[in-house]
């Protein structure tokens, strides 16, 4: 974990909008120089307002109530300590892209953020607008945090999802991990985010601080998503719409408004997309996987109770491959009559990506429950802690 005040003086100067070279020179000298310490991160637990941060059973979990104004405000005040790490994570990406061609500019990703700004969810604006109030987290660089990923794919992520019939405990499980590169950096940032707007539909969220959007969650009524990138289609789709709103604020909408798959697939179908990607969701009853790019949205149901995915399109109207050696080792599962709780979370190994893996989950959604493994690579190795939303959710 980079830990240095050399890293502090680097966001200074892009959260100042200093030239662009001077900025990336500074950027990638400081973090060669910055030194490394082994103890992990720990969120200081606080609270601020109607929010709070605090460990239950080993798991970090804040809790962000009230208006957009008021979750913004507590979003920045209760995770600013981890502010100074993160914001290195979008310049490190830039720095693996190969060949260097191929990178976009630090600038060319600024200017994107602003123009896709004018498509959040107008909540969303309002809590955005209060989050970068004062603070560390510069309006250039908390922007891309948020944007940068609608333009450039860079998870390979995998999700099993088990309809009651086909359950050991009569219930959906839900399994999901999330692969996606750390760089030293991430794993130890995942964090519980627990959502009651004003007027919406509770959820939580397992992100990042400063995240806004939804990537990975459920909402009050058990409705659970997870997102998974999709790097090619056949319907002619541009791979990236910038007049689009960015894909996890989409999500994040679903969860607010929605209690069912079938209204999540009318509201997703009546927002403008960005990209292209799989979306794995489903309610206490019915799995699908919404198979999203900005020109259309096929759904995808359930084979014999069970709904699998991972990064590739499988219907004929958008697959241009469905080879997937993941997906076979999910499709095993098949041979089972039922599957319990621990046959869900070794599919999920099985079909880790080693270091790329930071989260591994299984949510319970008739039950609002979530067993969660997070902290060090790959997650899927790791003890699921038992988390019980349904208090958090106001339940």
């Amino acid at each position: 974990m980079i830990r240095s005040s050399s890293v502090v003086i680097t966001i200074l100067s892009l959260t100042n909008a200093l030239p662009q070279a001077w900025a990336v020179e500074a950027c990638e000298e400081n973090l060669q120089r910055s030194p490394l310490v082994a103890k992990p991160f720990r969120f200081p637990e606080a609270k601020h307002g109607k929010g709070e941060l605090r460990y239950i059973n080993g798991l970090p979990v804040v809790t962000l109530a009230g208006t957009p104004e008021e979750i913004g405000e507590q979003m920045r005040v209760l995770t600013r300590a981890a502010g100074p790490y993160l914001l290195t994570y979008p310049m490190s990406y830039l720095k693996t892209k190969e060949p260097s061609s191929s990178r976009p500019s630090w600038l060319t990703l600024i200017q994107l953020g602003k123009r896709m700004v004018e498509n959040f969810p107008p909540d969303q604006r309002r809590e955005y607008e209060s989050a970068v109030q004062g603070t560390l987290l510069g309006r250039n660089v908390f922007l891309v945090g948020n944007t940068m990923f609608d333009l450039e794919k860079i998870s390979q992520c995998a999700t099993m999802i088990v309809e009651p019939r086909r359950s050991a405990t009569g219930q959906m499980l839900f399994g999901r991990d999330l692969d996606i590169p750390s760089l030293g950096i991430l794993h130890e940032f995942s964090l519980v985010i627990v959502y009651r707007p004003q007027g919406k539909h509770a959820f939580v969220s397992i992100g990042f601080p400063g995240m806004l959007g939804c990537i990975t969650g459920m909402n009050d009524r058990g409705l659970t998503l997870a997102a998974l990138e999709v790097m090619t289609t056949k319907d002619g789709s541009p791979s990236f719409d910038p007049q689009g709103t960015p894909y996890a604020m989409c999500f994040r909408r679903v969860l607010e408004e929605c209690t069912t798959v079938d209204e999540a697939a009318k509201l997703l179908r009546s927002m403008k997309r960005t990209t292209c990607l799989n979306l794995a969701i489903g309610d206490p009853q019915t799995a699908a996987v919404f198979e999203i790019t900005p020109k259309n949205l096929c759904v995808r149901f359930s084979e014999n109770g069970l709904c699998l995915c991972t990064n590739h399109f499988r219907t004929p109207a958008l697959a241009t491959s469905t080879d997937c050696p993941r997906y076979r080792v999910l499709e095993k599962s098949q041979e089972m009559p039922l599957q319990t709780l621990r046959d869900v979370a070794e599919k999920m190994d099985a079909v880790s990506q080693g270091p790329l893996t930071i989260q591994t989950m299984i949510f319970e959604p008739a039950s609002l429950r979530l067993h969660l493994a997070i902290g060090s690579c790959p997650s899927s190795k790791l003890p699921l802690k038992e988390l019980d939303l349904a208090p958090l959710l106001g339940k």
